[in-house]
């Protein structure tokens, strides 16, 4: 079973004489497992594909299955619980951390569990686990405010990996960082498909970021032109 299937996906902006045509006819599929780029400057629909594999923009038309189960099949399927299935199968990574400034690293990972109904102690020891497995064990009581760029993104990684999801979307997860601490980022993420068997998907700009990755789509003017 694949963890991400994307069928003929379409998304189309306005309405009548002013429709945009932001991703069309876009198809792939990601293994359990799977770092997968997605290559293209900006405005190239890039995002809107991820978003829309993100249960966050509604295809207009296409099909998309979640770790087996259909998700959009012509606009998102009557009945689902959509922000349940985000909450318990995605994770997010952004080109900004995101990371709530009043909260110390430790407690802005476990706010992600905790919104899962774990118990705050439980949500502690995974999150004191994942920050050390991140080499943030140090790291644990600061504010956002305090962390380096690099540890910032790391702590909202380990964010992302709170509940084990099946499929991990990173949006320019690089933009913010330099060059060392991008390749350290993506050098993770390639770490983390192979440890947790989650499909990763990493929309970029950057053809510098992407070595190593198992499989690399370019999208050019709303579609996907060639796979690598």
């Amino acid at each position: 079973m694949y963890a991400v299937e994307v069928e003929r996906l379409t998304k189309i902006y306005g309405k009548g004489e002013t429709t945009v045509t932001a991703i069309a006819d876009a198809t792939l599929r990601v293994k359990p497992g799977e770092l997968v780029a997605i290559l293209g400057p900006s405005g190239s629909g890039k995002t809107t594909l991820l978003t829309s594999i993100g249960l966050i923009n509604e295809p207009t038309h296409g099909r998309v299955v979640i770790d087996g189960t259909t998700v959009a099949d012509e606009g998102w399927l009557p009945g689902l619980d959509l922000k349940r299935i985000r909450r318990e199968k995605l994770g997010f990574i952004f080109q900004a951390h995101n990371l709530i400034p009043f909260l110390t690293a430790m407690e802005n990972v476990m706010v992600a569990l905790e919104i899962n109904n774990l118990t705050r102690n439980n949500a502690k020891v995974r999150a004191t686990e994942l920050l050390n497995s991140l080499n943030l064990g140090h790291r644990l009581g600061s504010y956002p405010s305090v962390l380096s760029g690099g540890e910032a993104q790391r702590v909202a990684i380990a964010r992302a990996l709170a509940n084990r999801p099946k499929v991990i979307l990173a949006d320019e997860p690089t933009a913010a960082l330099d060059t060392e601490n991008g390749k350290n980022v993506m050098t993770l993420l390639k770490k983390l498909a192979v440890e947790n068997r989650s499909a990763i998907l990493v929309v970029t700009h950057d053809h510098r970021m992407v070595e190593g990755f198992d499989r690399i789509f370019h999208v050019s003017d709303g579609r996907i032109t060639n796979e690598k």
